[in-house]
């Protein structure tokens, strides 16, 4: 069976109307050679950094994504207007026997589906936020509510999307209150008291309104009627995926099966290294592949969220499948953790501290007891959100060693002041301070894989700016952009897309479109 990385598929975690709805250690130290000056430093424990993104980078723009009428809701709420008691009940039963969403055609807009998510509330539910990765507006969550079916347990919201949307996607649904607790479900959340808590939509101001709607989002939970669950990082139960007819395939969907026991398997162990940049030890995971190796050392891969990657999604079914199918030479994966969000924000982004702990530190370590290259053109560094704009800096700092980056939807929005206004200008109407440090440093010797999502925003902007920046340079640059959102479920195959490109054998059917 050979791997097909970007071709159509078809849809999963939703149905089609007419049928039922439904151990080792080790302590080096160095700098990289030849790394440009006047980076930011980076890495000390009391440094004041950007927790995260500024607030108008984060919701999909206006209208990307509408919220219509589905067929089948409107066939239900007839039924249950016209008296037939029964219709509720087998809807239910359809759905629980199909998985939801709920995901119809629309005979006018052929490259649209109408994609209805649902909720079973109970005699308790007052009212249910719906969460799609990048189609919920955070500062606007009241336009994310799900509506109810009058007299019934229905409740439900219908996007229409692109025919080959990928996404996952969490439900919160709230069901009063109880000794100053919202709850939802099995789970409770404090909630501040206050009166006429449980008002509608428009009775209270909208900022009032929000306020009692931001706690729910710590109790969202997967969709009970979808199988497919995407783990999540470092707390909570993940998210529900679901695919439309005609997403992309992926190799590896590590919501949807476990190990593939028709390849080899590669070996994974977890080391712990101690780090001078970082003034801090690191568990790194290691992957060798399986069989014999190249002379002069394999294919290495530097991935950045080991511990999501590794830890938590089992990334290396993706690296056994790619190589078993010729995709991908054998390849060594070194992939280190993030440890967790503070540390993560502290140490990621343009630091140098990082660069070094990665090109002087970590390839060094490794080389000494894993059959790594040391040829920067075989060697991938890669990274998503704030890891995707780390493996950019550390392409442009240290070329020497990496000569090949795959940033999935990078955080540029990253700057080291952080993200609010820069020498008094707007840091929204500038580049982004990772293009203007490519512009005015000259042409490296690096590739560069870069993918946006279409429901990314300010981020999907300012890919495309920093894609024409490297262009303008000279650099071999692969453009994608994808219908889904800031989703580890469209990162999985993007990291199978992005590997293939930079490292794939040129007779290999990998199935990839061509450049944008």
């Amino acid at each position: 069976m050979k791997t097909s990385v970007g071709a159509s598929t078809g849809a999963v975690g939703g149905t089609r109307p007419g049928a039922a709805t439904g151990t080792a250690t080790g302590a080096v130290r160095g700098t990289v050679p030849g790394a440009p000056s006047g980076g930011p430093a980076g890495a000390g424990a009391g440094e004041a950094v950007p927790a995260g993104p500024p607030h108008t980078s984060r919701p999909a723009p206006a209208g990307i994504a509408d919220i219509v009428d589905s067929p089948r809701i409107v066939a239900l709420a007839a039924s249950v207007s016209g008296g037939r008691d029964a219709a509720v009940r087998e809807f239910w039963a359809e759905a629980a026997t199909q998985g939801t969403p709920l995901v119809e055609p629309l005979p006018w807009d052929p490259g649209h589906r109408a994609v209805t998510f649902l909720w079973r509330g109970t005699g308790r539910t007052r009212r249910v936020l719906l969460l799609v990765n990048r189609l919920v507006d955070r500062t606007h969550l009241a336009g994310s509510l799900m509506r109810r079916i009058h007299g019934t347990d229905v409740w439900h919201l219908t996007y229409r999307l692109p025919s080959d949307y990928r996404g996952s996607y969490v439900i919160a649904p709230d069901t009063g209150t109880e000794g100053g607790r919202a709850h939802t479900g099995d789970v409770s959340v404090a909630m501040p008291e206050a009166p006429a808590l449980w008002s509608a939509p428009g009775s209270e101001p909208a900022d009032d309104f929000q306020a009692r709607l931001l706690p729910l989002l710590a109790a969202a939970r997967p969709d009970p009627l979808n199988p497919h669950v995407l783990p999540s990082r470092w707390r909570g139960e993940g998210g529900s995926v679901f695919e439309l007819p005609d997403a992309p395939p992926q190799p590896w969907r590590p919501w949807a099966a476990g190990p593939d026991e028709s390849v080899a398997r590669g070996t994974v162990e977890r080391h712990r290294l101690t780090s001078a940049a970082l003034a801090a030890r690191r568990d790194v995971w290691t992957y060798v592949p399986p069989g014999p190796l190249p002379d002069g050392g394999a294919d290495t891969l530097v991935l950045l969220d080991g511990d999501m990657w590794f830890g938590r999604l089992g990334v290396q079914g993706l690296f056994d499948r790619l190589i078993a199918d010729g995709v991908l030479p054998p390849l060594v994966v070194l992939a280190p953790d993030a440890v967790d969000n503070a540390t993560r924000a502290r140490e990621f982004g343009g630091r140098q501290a990082y660069t070094n702990f990665l090109a002087a530190e970590l390839l060094p370590w490794a080389s000494g007891r894993l059959p790594v290259t040391f040829d920067p053109s075989r060697t991938v560094v890669a990274g998503e959100s704030l890891g995707g704009l780390t493996a950019l800096y550390a392409g442009f700092a240290a070329p020497r060693r990496f000569g090949n980056v795959l940033a999935q939807s990078p955080a540029l929005w990253w700057r080291p002041e952080g993200a609010g206004p820069a020498n008094g200008a707007d840091v929204a109407k500038r580049p982004s301070w990772l293009a203007e440090r490519f512009a005015g440093g000259g042409r490296r010797e690096l590739r560069t894989h870069l993918r946006a999502g279409r429901y990314e925003g300010d981020a999907r902007t300012r890919s495309r700016e920093l894609r024409d920046t490297l262009r303008v340079l000279g650099h071999p640059v692969t453009y994608r952009e994808y219908n889904g959102g800031h989703d580890h479920a469209c990162w999985a195959g993007g990291l199978a897309e992005g590997l293939a490109d930079l490292l794939g054998r040129p007779d290999a059917d990998a199935g990839t479109p061509g450049p944008v």
